[in-house]
């Protein structure tokens, strides 16, 4: 692919309670709108390997706000899809303006539903990949019950047990029932993961977003109003998982289909963070995605 893009430049912006950095790989050759990658908590060093494949494109990337270098004034406080949403709005104003195409992951992909519906003319075309919409499930009593249990534990007993709950939790196929949402989270030793307790409660995924992200409830009137675009997509190896049925359950919302994509939920990562997906696939998957909306 062409890789005409220039080195990464690095901004940041005020927003209220947190300080966000962005950056933006410009191609001035191209006619094309800005392509912003999302995540949350992930933030753009997660997109490294993907932006890559797209040096055609200017490519936008965010930390979303308490995750790497975009810091919180309270970093122990929830952040809410709708305070994300403002915080894209403002870096999309600060690139440029829209409308962008924009690709966005798991909690990404709840945030920018958020986006569109408050600001349907920031996006030109979305995909939102593998949303993790426990809300909108049909067995969401228990759905939900259990990414309450995950922040349950990493409450009580810290980050390692806390992700060895959601890893066992987010692999789950099928409903939830009574008995699985109540099931306690595995020995984090089984993962790698730390038995100790360090004592913060600060970590932008267990503490800042699990609960605000799987609990919001898209604003469907106002997606179907827009002129946008919107694609659900889902892994081809992640089928049953929470967020792969949330995609399926936005979709079904919408009147659509959801788009299948390559590898699992983070098929898009090149060994980022020390997992990989099928990145050469998802990435060519996602080109094609994009200019059949063009």
């Amino acid at each position: 692919m062409p890789t005409a893009t220039t080195e990464p430049a690095t901004g940041t912006i005020e927003v209220p309670g947190a300080t966000i950095t962005y950056d933006i790989r410009r191609n001035d050759e191209t006619t094309d709108p800005a392509l912003l990658l999302i995540g949350s908590p992930m933030g753009a060093a997660g997109f490294g390997t993907l932006a890559s494949h797209f040096g055609d494109r200017t490519v936008v990337t965010y930390d979303p706000r308490g995750a790497d270098r975009s810091t919180k004034t309270d970093p122990s406080s929830q952040s809410t899809p709708e305070e994300h949403a403002e915080d894209i709005h403002r870096v999309i104003q600060a690139v440029g303006g829209g409308p962008v195409d924009v690709f966005a992951s798991s909690g990404g992909a709840v945030n920018a539903l958020a986006l569109l519906a408050r600001h349907p003319e920031d996006v030109r075309t979305l995909v939102a990949h593998e949303p993790p919409l426990a809300s909108i499930l049909p067995d969401r009593e228990y759905a939900l019950a259990a990414t309450r249990a995950i922040h349950e534990t990493y409450a009580r007993s810290g980050w390692g047990a806390g992700m060895a709950h959601f890893i066992a939790i987010t692999s789950h196929q099928g409903e939830f029932t009574a008995e699985t949402s109540r099931q306690p989270g595995p020995d984090p030793a089984m993962f790698g993961m730390p038995t100790e307790d360090d004592g913060s409660r600060s970590d932008p995924l267990l503490g800042q977003n699990m609960i605000s992200c799987t609990s919001y409830e898209p604003d469907f009137e106002a997606l179907r109003a827009v002129s946008a675009r919107i694609i659900l997509a889902a892994g081809a190896e992640s089928a049953g998982q929470m967020a792969s049925r949330g995609a399926f359950a936005v979709a079904e919302r919408l009147g659509t289909e959801p788009v299948i994509f390559p590898s699992h939920h983070g098929g898009f990562l090149g060994g980022e963070h020390g997992y990989a997906g099928e990145p050469d696939a998802f990435a060519a998957r996602l080109r094609e995605v994009l200019a059949s909306t063009a």
